[in-house]
């Protein structure tokens, strides 16, 4: 019951996310409750269809589509008062990306995915929503120009694959999974980190 009440509460933050991104970029509601859905469930449909489950599973559970639908109704409505929940927002996106990575993770290993293809797989349910968000909005990804969010994912990833490879027991992995991408997404807002990008473009 509370992983499955975390998991709902990561679609909630996800979707209100890319409800505000397209509240900004002026779209109709249409367009707000369908990049909502987009940024929430995208990364765990992208999983689906890379590991051949069909439908996938944010189409066949109908909480998760309610919750993403219904956040970004909110959103259209209330978008001033969300957007001054800011920092809550950021904690609790760092919570839903430690969430959704480390059980997109265990997902694939399960599945039968090699452990390279595992982790990849895992940081795209973490990130690929928010991605695909930004292509719809004619945006470079975030995830690929700013902030520590696409690193602090793999990294997740990459301690699940160990730790399932090691056979060590599978909440502790994800916890510790999910904690390690937590901490370093909240330090790298905190510090202001950005991965670093190529010199002497200027010229």
């Amino acid at each position: 019951m509370l992983l499955i009440a975390l998991e709902l509460i990561g679609i909630a933050v996800f979707a209100a996310s890319g409800a505000l991104a397209a509240v900004r970029a002026k779209l109709d509601v249409f367009g707000v409750v369908i990049l909502a859905l987009t940024t929430a469930l995208g990364g765990g449909i992208i999983r689906d269809v890379l590991l051949g489950v069909h439908p996938p599973s944010g189409l066949r559970t109908w909480p998760y589509l309610v919750v993403a639908g219904g956040t970004g109704v909110i959103v259209f409505w209330f978008h001033p008062q969300v957007a001054k929940l800011r920092r809550s927002v950021l904690l609790l996106d760092a919570v839903g990306l430690g969430l959704f990575v480390t059980s997109g993770t265990t997902t694939a290993l399960t599945l039968g995915a090699p452990p390279y293809a595992a982790c990849l797989i895992g940081m795209t349910t973490g990130i690929g929503g928010g991605a695909v968000r930004d292509l719809l909005l004619r945006e470079i990804p975030l995830v690929l120009r700013r902030e520590i969010y696409a690193v602090a994912a793999l990294a997740g990833a990459v301690v699940v694959a160990v730790g399932e490879w090691a056979r060590l027991p599978k909440g502790l992995v994800a916890l510790t999974g999910a904690s390690i991408i937590i901490v370093i997404r909240l330090v790298a807002l905190w510090r202001k980190w950005n991965a670093p990008v190529a010199r002497g473009l200027d010229g």
